[in-house]
């Protein structure tokens, strides 16, 4: 399958325009035996195909607007396009005032020339790792589609589209692992950047000291490509040599309970950077126990989130999707006094993590520990609960401590889909997507 990456190269050398790639997307978008119907809350399929048209008389004058210019992508259904309501993946919001104007990275993407496909489903205002929706479907995972797997969420919909090539990338948001989860379960590639690089005017919010919104493609490449076009600052590149590696793989929660699949890949993957000249230093960590009791009551996530949706969950509880509303209300338990507390804490805890952190070039971690369960079996509340803060445990270190993290596939072909994590602090995202390109490089994936 053709990268966005590629397919950007292929543009910029003049060996074919954005129409074919665009045709495609569409094509699998619409086709009825792909998950497309699943997979999208609202498609763009004229709007689309006319903005492939338009840049390809760009590329041919040799006035593109950018290196995606006509190539198709998607956005989640939580960002907002003039005219229209945006919803989120609730039906709560199909009668919402239409917005009065883009988010700013929808601007930025038609700035840009991207041929926007559609909005993608998520899980219902984004507060979940699952991806289940019980309003517009649940798009199936790409590996073994017939045993009915999950997709990971909240960006359900956005790495489904990416595997099954409705879109060369999209545009998703991460408050506690929503781009990098199902990135990881569908065998893609997600980027979190720090949360300030990226303006989120026009973006619904689950928790506004958490959110950040980030991207998904095959691979490193396509992700900094994505990146730079929504992204008020591109990351600049940098050429890094494994030799001179050095990552901490903490070992305090990250590697507890780790499913034999995600223990067998992960181990490779370690063994890998060995070989290829990285040094690998274990370090306690034990400040990630701390978030257990930091997170106990709903943590800060759940306080912010209700107050966005108090007065909606007040008069319509029953049309939220039940696992939802039952982490909303936590947040009604929470004072405005107890948020503060919550808030020091969390400043005390990064100032502790990030010394800790000091002459390491990347955290690495297991994305998730366990690959996608099946969507049946998470019909059982308490299972759904549980496998929720599973897939939530590791990726959300990395939005409390406010750093940037990317997610890449470390499994071998043909077997479930494993993701292996590396991460930094705060406003390193250059250095970190540098690296993730050398262990990309080193894993044998896309190069």
């Amino acid at each position: 399958m053709t990268t966005l990456w590629q397919a950007s190269q292929q543009l910029l050398a003049g060996e074919t325009g954005p129409e074919s790639f665009t045709a495609s997307a569409l094509h699998a978008a619409q086709d009825p035996a792909k998950e497309g119907a699943r997979v999208f809350t609202r498609r763009y399929v004229s709007q689309a195909a006319q903005q492939a048209t338009d840049a390809a008389q760009r590329w041919q004058k040799q006035q593109s607007r950018s290196a995606i210019d006509g190539l198709p992508v998607s956005i989640k259904d939580l960002f907002d396009v003039q005219g229209e309501a945006t919803t989120a993946g609730s039906h709560l919001l199909l009668n919402a005032a239409p917005a009065v104007a883009n988010a700013s990275v929808v601007d930025r993407l038609q700035q840009a020339g991207a041929a926007v496909v559609g909005k993608t489903n998520m899980t219902e205002f984004a507060f979940s790792g699952l991806g289940i929706n019980p309003h517009f479907g649940t798009p199936a995972n790409p590996w073994k589609r017939a045993e009915q797997r999950i997709p990971g969420g909240s960006s359900s919909g956005a790495a489904v589209a990416v595997a099954d090539g409705m879109c060369l990338g999209a545009i998703g948001t991460d408050t506690g692992g929503s781009v990098r989860i199902p990135a990881a379960l569908c065998g893609l590639t997600g980027f979190k950047p720090t949360a300030s690089r990226i303006n989120q005017a026009g973006t619904l919010p689950l928790s506004t000291s958490l959110d950040s919104i980030g991207v998904i493609a095959h691979d490193v490449r396509s992700c900094w490509l994505l990146d730079s076009v929504i992204a008020q600052q591109p990351l600049e590149m940098q050429e890094v040599d494994l030799h001179r590696a050095r990552f901490a793989i903490p070992q305090t929660r990250v590697l507890d309970g780790l499913d034999s699949d995600v223990a067998d890949a992960w181990k490779k993957a370690i063994h890998t950077l060995q070989q290829a000249g990285a040094t690998l230093i274990d370090i306690p960590l034990n400040e990630l126990d701390e978030l257990n009791s930091m997170n106990a009551r709903g943590g800060i996530t759940a306080y912010e989130a209700w107050q966005w949706h108090q007065q909606t969950v007040l008069a319509q509880p029953e049309a939220y999707d039940p696992q939802v509303l039952v982490r909303v209300q936590r947040g009604s338990h929470l004072t405005a006094q107890d948020a503060e507390v919550l808030y020091q804490q969390r400043q005390a805890w990064q100032r502790r993590v990030n010394a800790a952190l000091v002459g390491f070039d990347a955290l690495l971690m297991p994305t998730v520990p366990c690959i996608a369960p099946g969507i049946a079996s998470l019909d059982d509340p308490q299972r759904y609960m549980e496998i929720n803060a599973l897939m939530l445990r590791n990726t959300s270190v990395i939005n409390m401590l406010d750093g940037c993290a990317l997610s890449l596939p470390c499994h071998t072909a043909g077997s479930a889909p494993v993701g292996l994590s590396l991460a930094s602090v705060h406003g390193d995202d250059a250095r970190l997507i540098s690296w993730s390109l050398a262990v990309e490089t080193a894993l044998n994936w896309r190069s």
